[in-house]
């Protein structure tokens, strides 16, 4: 997750926020009709029955706050621990594709989980207040871990899953790691992901997509136009996947041109990843 440090403070404060629970929706999804899938962009081709987004699909993320199901777009990608398996079938319901947004490359203290990960993965902090970079050669440690998480995703009906903080490699982890360790982690994600019929984005790792392109099925990034790195996603556009892509601190009058150009789908987001956010007019 790329983004400013010095905004810590503020998401701390907004982690506070009511979260919805979809205590009102029933427990189970239903089957999607052949439209609601086109509208959802899908494209199953050399997937089997795995959701694979297509190129400029419309869609919402929101990590904090009460969830808000009026945006009108077919993909949503939110917190997986923060949301019931019945919160994921109202989205359902109403058309909608649904990410799983779940951390794989650091421990975070608030999670349910935090006491299963022992002290011997953990590193340096990466930003964010109580969280911290995983050693990730220790696949025999986080590989159950994270198998576990995703487990929670399929087990609440999620398409797909977003992991996060894939890209420790480039960062102060507090471990010696090398390209060819995060190569190794990421395709472990991405093959745990795939076991459970889920499809999976790669976040941010713009340096490995010649290599993981082919692993992943739509790619998630911040900021790639502040710091003029759009290009180095077309790999998953010429392949027919989508790159659900945010700036914050750019605004759509400098990115959107550059946007359709490429085939991204954007937004604009504040850093709280609330409801709000601005698309680029289609």
């Amino acid at each position: 997750m790329r983004r400013p440090v010095l905004i810590a403070a503020l998401l701390l404060l907004l982690a506070g926020c009511a979260r919805d629970t979809g205590t009102g929706a029933p427990d189970a999804g239903e089957p999607r009709t052949a439209s609601a899938r086109a509208h959802a962009g899908d494209d199953a081709s050399g997937a089997g029955d795995r959701w694979r987004p297509r190129p400029g699909t419309p869609w919402q993320w929101q990590l904090s706050g009460r969830l808000d199901t009026s945006v009108d777009v077919p993909v949503y990608d939110i917190d997986g621990f923060d949301h019931t398996r019945a919160a994921v079938a109202a989205l359902f319901r109403q058309g909608r594709r649904v990410i799983c947004y779940v951390s794989t490359g650091a421990w975070e203290e608030f999670r349910p989980d935090a006491g299963e990960f022992p002290a011997a993965v953990l590193g340096e902090g990466n930003g964010w207040q109580g969280e911290r970079w995983l050693d990730i050669r220790r696949t025999d440690v986080l590989g159950p871990l994270m198998a576990a998480r995703l487990d929670m995703c399929r087990e609440k009906g999620f398409d797909a899953v977003e992991p996060d903080n894939m890209d420790g490699y480039r960062n102060r982890t507090g471990f010696p790691l090398t390209a060819a360790d995060q190569l190794r982690y990421n395709r472990l994600v991405a093959r745990l992901a795939h076991d459970r019929g889920l499809s999976v984005g790669l976040k941010n790792d713009l340096a490995q997509i010649p290599e993981l392109v082919g692993e992943f099925d739509f790619a998630v990034d911040e900021q790639c136009a502040q710091y003029g790195e759009c290009d180095a996603l077309t790999p998953f556009v010429a392949a027919g996947k989508a790159v659900f892509h945010v700036e914050y601190e750019v605004p759509p009058s400098r990115f959107c041109a550059q946007s359709r150009r490429l085939g991204l789908s954007s937004l604009q987001k504040k850093y709280e990843l609330g409801a709000w956010r601005r698309a680029c007019p289609g």
